[in-house]
């Protein structure tokens, strides 16, 4: 490895190491604070409308805040976001619009066009983009039309209004460079698209999130913003806090300055009691929209304000302001300039941090993949930077104000009740800051992997968070989302410390112990936890419930199932089996230094030998159906009877994906425990029944063993139907449901009602799980990454011994790296241009496809349309589907002869002269 650090790679190590603090400013603001659970304070547990977006620009918030393109500190208590309006609109452009999800025919929808465009992972250079219309924003007509279509009809979109007709629309590019870790250059710059001179207010905000508030444990003492003096031609805002000290904020130009309080206007909500201040949180909108004067304060001080910046921008034009928010004063005590806040010095220091950030990507890119691939990759890396939230939670406050804490109020049912030990307050990786403004535990552990290409300390940092004892439970159940923290999520936590661990050690040569034991031992509760709560029986077979898959089975499998009885369920135990093979193989690093974790490595590998016996028992009640040749969910009924529930969907292939690699040199690490093992299997033979053979006379390729859950002829027998392209098999990846049901829907009748699965390629037709969710038909990011890995660990154990037709019936054989790379690209021609010049990920949509302003931005959705890769869920969710950019960094950095070069400690490990890439 090259030991020549880019620029941001040395300013990443100056904030590992303490010595500077580049990320304590950074995009921390959530995109939508209202109606999320934290702000709910309702009786029944509503939080979408008891705190609406007709609310939010009257209403303080109690434990976050929100804004377009927003930054903050990193415990928020100074916010910036830009304000838009055109002239028209009846509220300013303050933050994101979208459906809640009673109004969305699938569910809830952001509304708006805003793109992540660039950064680096200090955040020493951003840019965002937001597509403002110059006509009135069409709230009303987004709202009615939605509710009207049924879940059979396509949702109606921003686009579909003609808003954007004749591009009559500002482009809005906000960008961000530090001059220091508390010096912050920002150049916003609004471009006209249309054809006609049009009016634009930009108005750059700046105010204090409000911990001053009676209903703050801990208060504050109020914050001031006021206008000072600075230099000529500069409009100045002196910003004082006691948490975070004194601030100067430099608006380039004689702007006009408008000075409110981040107060709710308790008159026009209709709350009780008085306003904290004459001047309140709409004050500026009020002035700027209503004309109202006395809206703001004439003595220029408060805690919220904004710079006016009345613009008439010509067509084809742009108008560009100029801002500096720094912890510098505007002054010395002579009153002199302490810098020069504009002029050449802001405009090098933009140029510098844009090199800067490109030489880094460069450095993290493989120089193989084509510059259209190489900007997918970096845009979805910036969502994922972008996407960073600050979340404040203090779970004991939270519930003694809603007068159900269990210790004080007694036991009724409420949301989170249980929770009461949670207080979260730090930077956490979000799956979406609007959709999903809250962290949800098996998204986070996907999000290491990409954000491991860019800052290995923070995916580390963010594993760490959710094994702390404010976060996981004393249960050892780790909190699934704020929605509903006791939901279950995939026990995936153990692969991805696993992942971390590889990548550090490829990319270092070194091994963080700390974190592995620190990691190790949490995760040792959080799988005893498994065992107690969702192994009913004892019997190694585990339920779970949805498991993040939400609508995948024919019942709601969170909810007693309509037949009495429960399910023995095939993904559960699949992801148990996962589970012990992880957990073994970090107890085997563990044990290098400790001979006290051997006696781990014993217990987490006959653990996953009484689980894959428990799955592949050869009975007729067994998960395993011979005929067909594939995994299904067991429904056990309460006269004792058992029925396979034949749905042929992810459910089934991830069984494929409990498979992990035994080197040779762990093997030699752990005798005692070998022999133990080898004691085991001769008194109980039954153990290897159905699972892949072990043992001398079966290792692999340079001499690898493997524990998997499938067996050659299942492997096969699975994979003929994964890569079949009337199955499985996309053009744009592997479904998560089988074509097949699209023609043979799987009914189920319970006295008289019935119960179905059919293909759903595209948005899902039930209201399940809130309707904007489906894993019917389309395709998921990540669990095909998960299969992808399981593919890769195979290869590595057969080489080119093993090859498969792909596709089925093509005549086609392929090893198994082929067939793992055939899947990476086809995920990955999800985003790229095709020979036509279209990106799948935007279907039909001609202003994304064709545009020249529209067709180079990326959305990164939820999850794709199963037949042709249109975008569909949440169009922001980069959170999970910033996985692509791993997968094209795993392809276009190795081919089959590296991966089996570099097949080393289990790991893919390959070091280049610029960079080592891994995969856990």
């Amino acid at each position: 490895m090259n030991s020549v650090l880019t620029i941001e790679q040395s300013r990443l190590e100056e904030e590992r190491t303490g010595k500077k603090a580049w990320k304590k400013w950074g995009p921390y603001l959530t995109e939508r604070q209202w109606g999320t659970v934290r702000e709910d304070y309702s009786t029944g547990g509503d939080a979408w409308n008891y705190f609406t977006h007709d609310q939010a620009r009257s209403r303080t918030y109690r434990w976050g805040e929100e804004g377009l393109g927003g930054i903050s500190d990193d415990r928020q208590h100074l916010c910036f976001a830009l304000a838009l309006w055109n002239g028209k609109d009846p509220i300013l452009k303050e933050r994101l619009f979208g459906l809640t999800n009673s109004e969305g025919n699938h569910g809830e929808d952001v509304k708006e066009y805003y793109f992540y465009l660039d950064s680096t992972p200090t955040h020493s250079y951003m840019k965002y983009l937001y597509k403002y219309p110059q006509a009135a924003f069409p709230y009303a007509d987004l709202v009615d039309t939605n509710r009207r279509r049924s879940r059979n009809e396509y949702e109606y979109e921003l686009l579909d209004t003609g808003v954007f007709n004749d591009n009559r629309y500002f482009d809005v590019f906000v960008e961000y460079a530090k001059g220091g870790p508390e010096d912050i250059l920002v150049r916003i710059t609004a471009e006209n698209r249309g054809p006609d001179e049009a009016e634009l207010h930009l108005l750059p905000t700046l105010w204090f999130r409000n911990d001053w508030a009676s209903w703050i444990v801990i208060p504050s003492s109020k914050p001031n913003l006021r206008q000072v003096e600075g230099q000529e031609g500069i409009a100045t805002v002196s910003a004082t806090q006691e948490r975070i000290g004194d601030y100067t904020f430099a608006c380039e130009g004689n702007v006009s300055l408008l000075f409110t309080d981040n107060e709710t206007n308790r008159q026009k909500l209709g709350l009780e009691g008085e306003n904290e201040s004459r001047y309140l949180k709409d004050g500026i909108n009020d002035y700027v929209v209503n004309g109202q004067q006395d809206a703001v304060n004439p003595e220029m001080n408060g805690t919220k304000m904004a710079a006016h910046y009345h613009q008439k921008i010509g067509p084809g034009q742009a108008a560009t302001i100029r801002l500096r928010l720094s912890a510098q004063p505007a002054a010395n005590e002579n009153g002199k300039a302490t810098h020069a806040v504009f002029g050449e010095e802001f405009d090098r220091i933009f140029s510098e941090r844009l090199q800067e950030a490109d030489e880094f990507y460069r450095s993290v890119t493989p120089p193989s993949v084509s510059e259209d691939t190489a900007a997918v990759m970096r845009q979805a890396l910036a969502g994922m930077l972008w996407s960073k939230q600050y979340y404040y939670f203090d779970g004991q406050q939270w519930l003694k104000e809603h007068k159900a804490h269990p210790l004080y109020f007694g036991s009724r049912p409420f949301r989170n009740s249980e929770w009461f030990h949670m207080l979260n307050e730090d930077i956490i990786s979000m799956p979406d800051k609007w959709e999903y403004p809250w962290y949800a535990a098996w998204d986070l552990a996907f999000h290491t992997l990409p954000l491991s290409i860019v800052d290995p300390d923070f995916a580390k940092q963010q594993m760490k968070l959710m094994l702390r004892g404010v976060y996981l439970h004393p249960s050892g159940q780790l909190p699934a989302y704020e929605w509903n923290f006791s939901d279950v999520n995939p026990p995936v936590h153990a692969w991805a410390t696993l992942f971390l661990h590889r990548t550090e050690q490829a990319m270092c040569g070194e091994v963080d112990m700390e974190f592995l034991k620190l990691a190790f031992n949490k995760l040792v509760l959080n799988f005893t936890w498994w065992v107690n709560r969702k192994d009913r029986f004892g019997k190694n077979v585990f339920e779970g419930g949805f498991l993040g898959l939400d609508n995948i089975g024919v019942f709601d499998r969170s909810a007693p199932l309509p037949t009495g009885g429960y399910l023995e369920q095939a993904d559960g135990t699949a992801w148990m089996a996962l589970f012990t093979q992880n957990m073994a193989e970090l107890a085997v690093e563990l044990a290098a230094e400790d001979i006290i974790y051997e006696d781990m490595v014993l217990k987490f590998v006959e653990h996953f030998y009484f689980i894959a016996a428990a799955m592949n028992r050869p009975s007729q009640d067994s998960m395993w159906d011979e005929e067909d040749g594939f995994y299904y969910d067991l429904l056990r009924l309460p006269d004792g009877s058992a029925q396979r529930l034949k749905v042929r969907s992810i459910v089934g292939l991830l069984p494929l994906c409990a498979t992990t690699l035994t080197e040779q040199w762990q093997r030699d690490r752990i005798p005692r425990v070998m022999a133990h093992l080898e004691e085991r299997l001769i008194h109980m033979p039954e153990l290897l029944e159905g699972i892949h053979p072990i043992g001398p006379g079966h290792y692999g390729v340079d001499g690898r063993g493997i524990m998997a859950l499938v067996n050659p002829d299942r492997l096969r027998r699975i994979l003929s139907k994964m890569l079949d392209e009337n199955e499985f098999l996309s053009p744009y990846g592997i479904r998560s449901l089988s074509k097949y049901h699209q023609e043979h829907p799987f009914i189920f009748n319970v006295e008289g009602q019935e119960f179905r699965v059919d293909y759903l390629p595209a948005e899902s037709n039930t209201g399940m799980f809130g309707g904007n969710s489906n894993w019917r038909g389309p395709v998921w990011m990540p669990v095909n990454a998960l299969i992808i890995r399981a593919l890769l660990q195979f290869y590595l154990y057969y080489g080119d011994n093993f090859k498969i037709e792909c596709p089925t019936g093509s005549g086609n054989l392929m090893n198994l790296f082929e067939v793992s790379k055939e899947i990476g690209n086809r995920l990955t021609r999800i985003f790229t241009r095709d020979k036509n010049g279209q990106r799948p990920v935007y279907g039909g949509t001609d202003k994304f496809q064709n545009d020249p302003y529209w067709r180079e931005y990326i959305l990164f959705y939820e999850y794709f349309h199963g037949d042709n890769g249109a975008g569909l869920g949440a169009s922001h969710q980069t959170g999970w589907t910033g996985l692509v950019a791993k997968i094209i960094q795993l392809f276009g950095s190795m081919d089959e002869k590296q991966i089996l070069e570099a097949g080393k400690r289990g790991a893919f490990i390959h070091r280049e002269e610029k960079a080592s890439e891994v995969t856990g």
